[in-house]
């Protein structure tokens, strides 16, 4: 029989490049939801034949759960993740279907950890925080950390141009991750972050070179600790191009009234007056991504640095990639790991490898040599 996937979002930017790969790299019958009846969409996504839309509103969980039970895999890309709860999981717990999210928050993501019981109970494999960041990212670095003999420090840093291509709700996302102050693990201990603070200049491949990234909260700030638990220090920031958005979001994480990102009205205001700037940016800047995994240890007894660095031309095509080699195996038998896992504890380097690889996309990576 053929394999169904159900990918709730998939009219977005992020979910439709998740179809776009899966329905490159696999034969299975795919199927992208919106909330509101949206016949002619496929053709003007361009998303072929395999591709197939279903109106469907998360609210309504009849509806939610049938669609549910129809399928193999559920790719949950319907984003902010601020807001959601763990209903999905939930559902496809109750009907043994495998889940895969591209969530992005630190709140949702313990949500939905908690499930991991259940979910090896029912036989069920989900993976959250697929994507490029997090997801390839985080593969990055479990790569780098296999080659130490003693873990210390992680510094994941991003670097989006533009809109990244992935439309008005990556706005909203770094406008609600201004919110508040959140916890990093540094130097064996959690300790309080500011949002947006700490500027630091990092080099990054060509086209970007060296870029100005922030702190700023992923899941992966407190899932890389708990995937590798030796490590001391985890450091996660990222940044814009052009560098003024930079500045502007500096603004408005420290000088702006908190009322003012922490009411949904602004958060709206915000992003669509953001999104419409990167309309105009994109066309000098592009929608690219850059990551930059560094991680510092011992090698065979002395001090060293690890690095790998990854560079896309367009940030939402990246992170359908990402999700969607997962998805790929999953459905091949490649993947088999019931529970709910971080992408960094579930997909394994070698198929992290044979995954960019199959995709075209180039990671750089070897030790950094000291300078004197």
């Amino acid at each position: 029989m053929t394999d169904r996937i159900l990918i709730l979002g998939g009219r977005g930017r992020i979910g439709s490049s998740v179809a776009r790969d899966l329905a490159k790299h696999t034969p299975a019958e795919i199927i992208i939801t919106g909330r509101s009846f949206d016949p002619g969409v496929c053709d003007r996504l361009r998303l072929g034949p395999q591709v197939q839309f279903l109106a469907l509103d998360l609210a309504d969980t009849e509806k939610l759960q049938q669609a549910i039970a129809s399928v193999n895999v559920v790719v949950h890309c319907a984003g902010p993740f601020h807001y959601r709860d763990a209903n999905v999981l939930r559902i496809c717990i109750e009907k043994k279907v495998n889940y895969v999210d591209v969530s992005d928050h630190r709140s949702f993501t313990n949500k939905i950890l908690q499930y991991r019981e259940q979910a090896v109970a029912a036989g069920v494999t989900a993976i959250v925080n697929t994507g490029v960041f997090p997801g390839i990212s985080n593969s990055m670095v479990r790569h780098d950390v296999e080659q130490f003999d003693v873990l210390e420090k992680i510094h994941l840093s991003y670097l989006v141009a533009g809109s990244g291509g992935a439309g008005v709700t990556v706005m909203r996302t770094t406008f609600l991750g201004l919110q508040n102050p959140f916890a990093a693990w540094i130097d064996g201990k959690w300790q309080t972050v500011k949002p947006y603070s700490e500027r630091e200049d990092v080099d990054f491949p060509p086209p970007y070179k060296r870029c100005g990234v922030y702190w700023f909260d992923m899941p992966e700030t407190f899932t890389l600790p708990q995937s590798f638990p030796a490590v001391k220090t985890v450091i996660t920031k990222f940044g814009s191009v052009p560098d003024f958005y930079n500045h502007l979001t500096w603004i408005v994480a420290h000088v702006f009234p908190k009322s003012w990102i922490q009411n949904p009205a602004g958060v709206e205001f915000l992003s669509r007056v953001s999104h419409f700037m990167t309309d105009i940016s994109d066309r000098f800047t592009g929608i690219g991504v850059a990551v930059r995994s560094e991680v510092t240890g011992q090698k065979n007894g002395k001090e060293a640095v690890y690095r790998s660095t990854l560079v896309h031309d367009n940030t939402a095509a990246a992170t359908g990639c990402g999700t969607g080699s997962i998805v790929q195996f999953l459905l091949e038998g490649k993947l088999q790991k019931p529970g709910v896992w971080p992408v960094e504890q579930a997909l394994s380097t070698d198929l992290f490898t044979q995954s960019m690889q199959s995709r075209g996309i180039t990671i750089k990576q070897g030790w950094v040599e000291k300078q004197t």
